[in-house]
């Protein structure tokens, strides 16, 4: 025990000690956290469709007719027509030829990496892939090799030395830079060097592309292009859950093999239906994607003519970068004083030395709420430009 009382003091002594904050009512801009009313901006809520009364009517119905629980695995008796009607609804509407609904985005990208690369095998990792991605690598006991972020031309270099089978995994928009990965590029030198493509688009799913298909329909990449594709539900759909689609076979292939989605409980019902409903608005409500992205120009506008330092982002995900871990808890604090919430991210999350606040914007944002934040900012500019002084 006195080895993980010691770790605990060096995490709060470092500035990397993490707290949870109590959430109380609907996820909405304006939250009640640990009792306090605080205007979010830090929420994966891109869409503002976490609170909307078309989901909860959807999932109270369902539950009516189908009661709550999952009951059982879904290769016992635990698969329902209502995970079967989503399933087909995400294989349609991302374009592909089939799906499979898993109950989290984490044990979506466990289980299919280390169902498609074992022993033997090489897979190829973006440097700054999410955590869930590693974790699937090295449950995989496959050979793991990391890539230079967004950088082709270090994966051209590991594919052309590399035989055997091969698998490239990378994030579509990277949850903590708010980037967009080379994925035409990746496409072409997979087909190159008989690679097989895994893209994780839980950050573009709702927010890019034609109808918020996410950011492999932006481009036109089809499921030949890019086989393999993971999204999760509970950011811009808002709801619960994640899925993989991509060829009817390969599905079927995760359904024999795929741990995490074999041996674990069904989600309710009730979520798939939820999920189903969100889809048809996200379709159909394109004036809330504008609205997100005239609040994304206006943010870096601002922030940046503030003098902040932003990364080079037109994603909801607008990193504000810090460096020093306390100085970013400082700016935090700052802002939470003035009622806005706006988390300080740090080590491991991101690497050493570049702690930062991850602004995120939702279309559920006013311009007012917008307007706040950026008086907000200007108001602990100072913060900064002292943590600068100190580290000189």
């Amino acid at each position: 025990m006195r080895d993980f009382v010691a770790e605990l003091e060096q995490r709060k002594h470092s500035g990397l000690y993490r707290v949870r904050r109590q959430i109380s009512g609907p996820q909405q801009p304006l939250l009640v956290a640990d009792g306090r009313s605080l205007l979010s901006f830090c929420s994966n809520d891109y869409l503002g469709m976490a609170s909307r009364p078309e989901l909860s009517r959807a999932a109270a119905d369902a539950m009516q007719g189908n009661g709550l629980g999952g009951a059982a695995s879904h290769l016992v008796c635990g698969h329902h027509d209502a995970h079967h009607r989503l399933e087909q609804r995400l294989a349609a509407f991302t374009g592909r030829s089939a799906a499979l609904f898993f109950s989290t985005g984490y044990m979506a990208n466990m289980g299919v990496i280390s169902a498609l690369a074992g022993r033997g095998d090489t897979i190829f990792s973006d440097r700054l892939n999410h955590a869930s991605i590693i974790d699937g690598c090295i449950l995989s006991r496959a050979r793991v090799r990391r890539f230079g972020h967004g950088d082709p031309e270090s994966l051209e270099s590991m594919l052309s030395r590399t035989g055997g089978h091969k698998l490239v995994v990378t994030d579509g928009v990277f949850s903590m830079d708010g980037d967009i990965a080379p994925l035409a590029e990746l496409s072409r030198l997979c087909r190159a060097h008989d690679a097989l493509l895994v893209v994780d688009d839980a950050h573009g799913i709702g927010v890019l592309g034609p109808e918020g298909r996410g950011s492999l329909a932006e481009l036109g990449l089809t499921e030949d292009d890019v086989p393999v594709l993971i999204g999760t539900l509970g950011k811009a759909v808002g709801s619960s859950g994640a899925f993989v689609a991509g060829p009817a076979l390969l599905m079927d292939y995760l359904v024999q093999k795929a741990r995490t989605y074999i041996y674990t409980t069904a989600m309710p019902p009730a979520i798939a239906a939820a999920t189903c409903a969100s889809i048809d608005l996200i379709e159909q409500e394109q004036h809330r994607r504008d609205h997100l992205a005239t609040l994304i120009a206006t943010f870096r506008q601002g922030a940046l003519a503030l003098g902040y330092e932003l990364m080079p982002s037109r994603t909801p995900i607008q990193p504000i970068m810090v460096g020093d871990n306390w100085t970013a808890l400082a700016l935090s604090q700052a802002l939470e004083e003035r009622g806005l919430l706006v988390t300080a991210i740090r080590p491991p999350t991101v690497p050493e030395g570049q702690a930062r606040l991850r602004v995120t914007l939702s279309a559920a944002h006013s311009r007012d709420d917008l307007q706040q934040l950026l008086n907000g900012l200007a108001q602990c500019r100072h913060l900064l430009q002292t943590g600068e002084e100190q580290a000189v």
